[in-house]
């Protein structure tokens, strides 16, 4: 398990200044329609509430305010990870979030933001597991198997950090979507899943005693928003990010989602 400590690392703290004294200085957007693509599959970021139906999470906690102070209509739409930053690059949509990380041949593609978040990386496994404690203690376990979606962060950290940097090794399952792992790890079909702090917390504490993280942190990841390759919209989007680590507000989701919200209560 992690602290409080742990799972906030990187994350600015902001001093606690009215909202008012920075609006004034944002861009005014004209209340333009803006449509944002996201998995829903990334709690506590964003994912369908399973009580009411509705998509929620941080990362819509955020879009949300942002699209306020901008003076611009948010629209939401889903589509699956591995066809996002295409969509993206290809002007279906022009702001994508699900927990992004910013990487340099994603920027070939996509326009990022600046970061709106630092999140270390975790081994979330199931409760009872006992064979292993860290990666290296994993890597020697020869009959064990990690999940991860192909083209991701944990698919790179698995393969290249904690196994032998064949990317084809057998010990790496793939699936299409983050949730899907998760529920290969819950059924036997995996034994470790590579998660940021944020998410792995969020199915932590969800799971009754039925998941946890091992081991230390196994690298850092900066998260942004995607757009277009020259879009319009992330200078407004910078300032307006500026503006929430700035006045505290970024500080409040940290603490509502990764600090007093329980998955599933």
């Amino acid at each position: 398990m992690f602290s409080r400590r742990t799972l906030l690392a990187g994350l600015t703290a902001a001093a606690l200044l009215p909202a008012a004294a920075f609006a004034q200085s944002l861009p005014d957007l004209g209340g333009k329609a803006v449509v944002v693509v996201t998995e829903n599959a990334y709690p506590p970021l964003q994912f369908v509430d399973p009580k009411s139906g509705e998509q929620a999470g941080w990362e819509y906690d955020a879009m949300n305010e942002i699209a306020k102070r901008l003076n611009f209509k948010v629209e939401y739409q889903n589509t699956s990870w591995d066809a996002m930053i295409q969509a993206v690059s290809d002007g279906q949509y022009q702001i994508g979030m699900t927990g992004i990380t910013i990487k340099d041949d994603r920027k070939e593609k996509v326009d990022f933001s600046d970061p709106y978040m630092r999140s270390e990386m975790f081994m979330l496994v199931r409760g009872d597991e006992t064979r292993f404690s860290d990666s290296k203690s994993f890597a020697a376990v020869e009959d064990g198997f990690v999940g991860a979606q192909p083209g991701t962060t944990p698919f790179y950290v698995a393969v290249y950090e904690v196994l032998d940097g064949n990317e084809q090794n057998p010990r790496v399952k793939l699936f299409e979507t983050f949730g899907a792992t998760v529920q290969a790890l819950k059924t036997g079909d995996v034994d470790v899943v590579l998660t940021d702090g944020t998410a792995g917390k969020g199915y932590v504490d969800a799971s009754n005693g039925g998941l946890k993280l091992v081991g230390g942190p196994l690298g850092a990841e900066d998260f942004g928003f995607i757009f277009p390759k020259g879009s319009d919209l992330v200078a407004p989007v910078n300032a307006a990010i500026a503006a929430l680590k700035t006045d505290g507000t970024l500080d409040a989701l940290n603490k509502k989602w990764f600090l007093d919200y329980k998955m599933g209560q």
